[in-house]
């Protein structure tokens, strides 16, 4: 029997779109918010929603007590987890049990076997599922995981044994690093998943990420759902995703498909799970070369490429499994149609190494021609307590080119102002050359990141646009003939003249009649303009004579916090001399770590934070001496 009310304990993108499932099934939807949340769009969308607590995940979505007393009290009868927060906790699929509210995912066993990643190595060994080379051991001790590192060899990656999504994980390429590198992957380990264990795994130097979608019911059905190709990736972390993966023969998408499914009965799964793969693809992908790495026991963000190439509702099925029915194929009913690639819109800058970005979101159109799934809305405001993700866009086409180019031009025409975003960091990752001829693996961006982070050049068109909405509100401000700079004169062609600082640099255009139609500008709200332009946001100041006399200097005399968040480590203190790029402190925002770095050679004259301070955007952290 169908679920009656559905709460979804989670927020954002993946709330909407399991509500949009449920809706189409008949099912009521309950939402569940914090305080940072009261107007977001899952919010407004549900059948009802429930406050459960402040800001702070900790005490809000990943608070149990409170997510089943909201469930009780808008009587669920199931509840949805999504991705991240509580999906992969047992310790809710048992409370959700013992309050009579059925946990849309697996048994609780299941998500224990598969939730610590040195456990679950050692769980697929002795199933017979190659693993990658590295230490899973118990001994945690420094001395023992050093030990482990040399018998390895360098590089390696230290992972955090809980978890997922690149947090806790930290690259090493020589035993001199390993000491900082460990402790770095501990804190932040121990800061998103409670647990401060890591394993070692050998460093693949070619690796492709591959992953098998299983689904599993609980009459011993257990099938492959196909695989996607998630191996464009920055900071451990997924950014376009694809289904089918790019040359992967037929028998060897049998092969892993076999494998993941050995897996999934390995630990009785029931449900939608991943299975993650690392391949070496130095000498092309070959079954001898692709190893185990982790199972996600949740639905994964980047579900829909796998939906858009078979056809099926995944969350649909999760919901029909979880109410007791038996899936309907047979494993060759699953075959692959066209081509899907995903990309994850992110608030963060590429250019300043993919820092997260927050503020208000003053434009945000999206495009209609692919799938969007979003869990934000023009006006809303993106904060320090999230995920900086805003919408995953999807292309569905006859082959990868076409995908490719039906995605690019997608993201070519969306509109965002008001925060950063690598909307067109996307755009040049799909066009790019190397990635229409599937030359990629886990490195490419890293490879190509001059090319695909560097901001086009601010044309003509784009200072006319921004000059023309100045225009504009010189006409429109209300004031008296002869205060206002439009231009005006008794003879010849009105002329507009303006001046823009952008990047560092002064821009001056003059206009005369109407400017070029290519680019959409906006007023912000601190009175910088937005210029959009082919999925490119351009940010120009105003040129003010004597507000740019006194901020002058301001940059290199001082580091202040690009976002708020808490400090975590402070590496320096007064009277040290610094040499640029060495750290100075480690600000803890958006669920991920950020080494803010010196400038430039100098001397530390204070440091105004303290390690666990909270701090806001535009905070002073450490002031430089002046250079004499």
């Amino acid at each position: 029997m169908m679920f009656h009310t559905l709460l979804i304990a989670n927020r954002g993108e993946i709330a909407c779109r399991i509500m949009r499932t449920a809706r189409r099934m008949g099912i009521r939807t309950l939402a569940v918010y914090s305080d940072a949340d009261a107007q977001a769009a899952h919010v407004a969308l549900a059948d009802e929603a429930l406050r459960i607590g402040p800001a702070p995940a900790r005490a809000s979505y990943l608070d149990i007590a409170a997510v089943l007393a909201a469930a009780k009290a808008g009587g669920a009868d199931a509840v949805h987890p999504g991705y991240g927060f509580l999906s992969e906790n047992a310790e809710f699929a048992e409370a959700c049990a013992a309050a009579g509210i059925v946990f849309v995912g697996p048994p609780p066993a299941s998500i224990r076997a598969m939730g610590l990643k040195d456990r679950a190595k050692a769980l697929m060994e002795a199933a017979g599922v190659p693993v990658v080379p590295g230490y899973h051991g118990d001994d945690q001790a420094d001395a023992a995981l050093r030990a482990a590192a040399a018998r390895l060899g360098y590089p390696l990656l230290i992972k955090a044994a809980a978890g997922g999504g690149g947090k806790g994980m930290r690259r090493v390429e020589r035993a001199a690093d390993f000491a900082a590198s460990l402790a770095g992957a501990r804190r932040e380990a121990q800061a998103a998943f409670g647990d401060g264990r890591v394993l070692i795994e050998k460093y693949v130097a070619t690796p492709r990420h591959i992953e098998v979608q299983v689904f599993a019911d609980a009459h011993g059905q257990v099938l492959h759902v196909l695989e996607r190709d998630c191996s464009l990736q920055r900071r451990h972390q997924k950014v376009i995703e694809e289904a089918p993966a790019p040359g992967l023969s037929e028998a060897l998408r049998a092969h892993i498909g076999a494998v993941a499914v050995k897996a999934a009965k390995a630990v009785n799964y029931v449900g939608a799970g991943t299975v993650e793969f690392i391949a070496d693809a130095s000498e092309g992908l070959r079954a001898d070369r692709i190893w185990f790495m982790e199972m996600n026991t949740r639905l994964q963000v980047e579900h829909p490429v796998t939906e858009a190439v078979t056809g099926l509702d995944l969350v649909e099925w999760q919901l029909r499994v979880a109410a007791g029915e038996a899936l309907p194929w047979q494993q060759s009913d699953i075959r692959p149609r066209g081509h899907a690639i995903e990309a994850r819109l992110y608030a963060e800058d590429p250019e300043q190494g993919f820092l997260p970005s927050t503020g208000v979101l003053e434009r945000f159109v999206m495009p209609e021609e692919v799938r969007v799934d979003s869990g934000v809305r023009q006006g809303d405001a993106v904060t320090e307590f999230y995920d900086p993700m805003l919408a995953k866009l999807i292309a569905h086409a006859p082959t990868r080119a076409q995908a490719a180019a039906k995605l690019a031009d997608a993201l070519g025409k969306a509109q965002i102002a008001g925060l950063k975003t690598n909307n067109a960091f996307l755009k040049r990752a799909l066009r790019h050359p190397d990635f229409l001829a599937g030359r990629i693996d886990t490195g490419f961006l890293a490879r190509h990141l001059a090319e695909l982070a560097a901001p086009s050049a601010i044309g003509d068109d784009i200072l006319e646009a921004a000059a023309a909405l100045l225009h504009a509100t010189a006409k429109d401000d209300g004031c008296d003939p002869w205060s206002r700079a439009d231009g005006f004169r008794l003879a010849g062609a009105a002329k507009f003249r303006a001046d823009f600082i952008a990047g560092g640099k002064r821009l001056s255009v003059a206009i005369a009649g109407a400017p070029r139609q290519a680019a959409t500008a906006l007023r912000l709200a601190n009175s910088d303009i937005a210029v959009m332009r082919d999925g490119e946001t351009f940010v120009l100041h105003p040129y003010n004579p004597l507000a740019h006399v006194e901020e002058e200097g301001a940059v290199a005399e001082r580091i202040i916090a690009p976002m708020p968040g808490r400090i975590v480590q402070v590496h320096v203190k007064a009277g040290q001399e610094v040499k640029r790029g060495e750290p100075l402190l480690v600000l803890e925002a958006m669920k991920m770590e950020h080494t803010l770095s010196a400038p430039a050679d100098a001397t530390v004259e204070t440091v105004e934070a303290t390690v666990g301070d909270q701090i806001v955007e535009g905070a002073v952290l450490v002031r430089f001496a002046e250079q004499t």
